[in-house]
């Protein structure tokens, strides 16, 4: 988490994961759409997570700058340590990178022990996006 400033504005983490070579505008469209379903809005992120493996990937570095916050990546083994909070656990994402979940196993591991899912995995075509919450006394 040392990359991500928490403060009472920015108490969010966007959790992304996509197919390589997504286009961005698939992947930004689908971080508005999980904004707007969780009644979030921009200037509420804190950072944007993934999985290491897509840390060149140019959709999800365009949505961190897009929302000017930074972009922060978690090894497989680490967002596996996030399955038993997950909502939406996944055999087959296990099968294709190593753990249960990216986006919302993403978000988990940057917001750390103490926060919790506001919106669970959302999916695009190519892509899937969620969103974690810190809790109250980091903030």
């Amino acid at each position: 988490m040392s990359d991500i400033s928490f403060d009472r504005a920015r108490r969010h983490v966007l959790g992304l994961g996509c197919e390589r070579g997504t286009p961005p505008a698939e992947v930004l469209t689908l971080a508005n759409e999980a904004l707007k379903t969780a009644g979030i809005g921009g200037a509420e992120l804190a950072a944007v997570a993934s999985i290491d493996s897509r840390s060149e990937e140019a959709a999800i570095l365009a949505v961190a700058a897009d929302f000017a916050v930074p972009a922060v990546f978690f090894d497989a083994a680490r967002l596996e340590e996030e399955t038993p909070r997950l909502k939406n656990p996944s055999a087959i994402v296990f099968a294709h990178v190593g753990c249960h979940g990216v986006a919302e196993s993403a978000a988990l591991a940057a917001i750390g022990g103490d926060g919790e899912l506001v919106l669970g995995k959302i999916k695009s075509a190519h892509a899937t996006a969620a969103i974690a919450r810190i809790g109250l006394q980091k903030a």
